[in-house]
């Protein structure tokens, strides 16, 4: 923002200073300051959060149709985790954020526990798609997809599941308890596109692969992407290329000797996530790290506080990678219910 933007000291009981830069052009909601230092010392005046209840991982961030569209894991019943939804939030600035109703509910029998994070893809024609995880049973994860009711809806509000569902279900020997959050699509050399889901095999973090000639009928590949063992379970992966000169963002199917990729996992036992840099060897469908950090839960991280389960998308507006992450605080649940909410994101550009 410019120089010229006011700026407004928020003072929350003494314990934290948080300054604002708030431009004039922005549309500013209202809120009480002097309720909210005392009743709420802890809600942010920047970070995306709802009004209330539990939220978790970013899913699905997209822009479509000048709007950034943000899903997240949410809870409309209360402040701890359970019934989770999808909620929805639109912004035009990536700071000021308008609630829509929730995306995707529980209604099937392949999701009918709860719906769990996943990824948006842009398909020809501009037609989104997500895939997300549904949780059927204690031992079943499954794979499914949600198109728009209306794809001239800028704002996206309602979205439909498709009869097909659900699309991918683990296979004889693939850990069915552990197989969710499907990555973004990209194209191979064959016109095929390509999704991640993570899974675990006894304690190596896998990331399974998947290919697919009009992304609802998917084959598993013989072989993952990439493993890494100890690791276990590989939660909300993360793969996308990177110029190797430059700060422009490239899409996720992009091709090219000028750029390497990143494979991020969040690792369920350990409640950090890492990442690699590496080659992405589209003959064979392998992703091969370079070697100059560890492939491990020593490995390099975006940040090394409290952020999990991030997610990146790829800003065709402005030309960038934009990154979004959950930052699940240390308040115990009964502070949590008290205060009647949980968890913020943060974004990165």
């Amino acid at each position: 923002m410019g120089s010229s933007a006011p700026m407004v000291l928020i003072h929350a009981i003494t314990l934290s200073w948080v300054w604002l830069s708030i431009s004039a052009s922005h549309v500013v909601h209202t809120v009480n300051t002097a309720k909210t230092s005392i009743q709420q010392p802890y809600r942010t005046g920047y970070h995306f959060q709802p009004q209330k209840n539990w939220m978790n991982d970013p899913n699905a961030p997209m822009f479509f149709k000048g709007f950034y569209h943000l899903f997240y894991q949410y809870n409309p019943d209360g402040a701890v985790w359970g019934n989770i939804v999808w909620g929805h939030v639109v912004s035009k600035d990536l700071i000021n954020w308008h609630s829509l109703d929730p995306a995707i509910v529980p209604s099937e029998w392949y999701d009918i526990k709860g719906c769990w994070s996943g990824s948006a893809t842009l398909l020809p024609g501009d037609q989104p798609a997500i895939l997300y995880t549904g949780w059927a049973n204690s031992s079943q994860q499954l794979q499914s997809m949600v198109v728009p009711k209306d794809a001239t809806d800028p704002l996206l509000r309602e979205w439909v599941k498709i009869p097909q569902n659900p699309l991918l279900i683990p296979e004889f020997g693939i850990n069915g308890s552990s197989f969710r959050d499907p990555t973004t699509g990209w194209l191979g050399l064959d016109g095929k596109w390509r999704i991640v889901v993570g899974n675990k095999r006894n304690h190596r973090g896998v990331a399974l692969l998947y290919t697919s000639k009009d992304f609802v009928h998917w084959v598993k590949a013989k072989h993952p992407l990439h493993s890494s063992k100890l690791t276990g379970m590989w939660e909300c992966p993360d793969f996308y290329p990177v110029p190797l000169s430059g700060n422009e963002g490239l899409d996720t199917s992009a091709m090219g000797s000028s750029l390497k990729h990143v494979l991020k996992v969040s690792l369920d036992d350990y409640k950090y996530e890492y990442y690699t840099v590496g080659t992405y060897l589209r003959d064979m469908d392998r992703y091969v790290p370079d070697n100059t950090s560890s492939d491990d839960e020593h490995g390099l991280r975006y940040d090394y506080g409290k952020f999990y389960a991030s997610k990146t998308f790829f800003d065709q507006y402005k030309n960038r990678r934009i990154l979004w992450g959950w930052i699940n605080e240390s308040d115990s649940v009964a502070d949590d219910v008290s205060k009647a909410w949980a968890g913020l994101q943060v974004v990165s550009v």
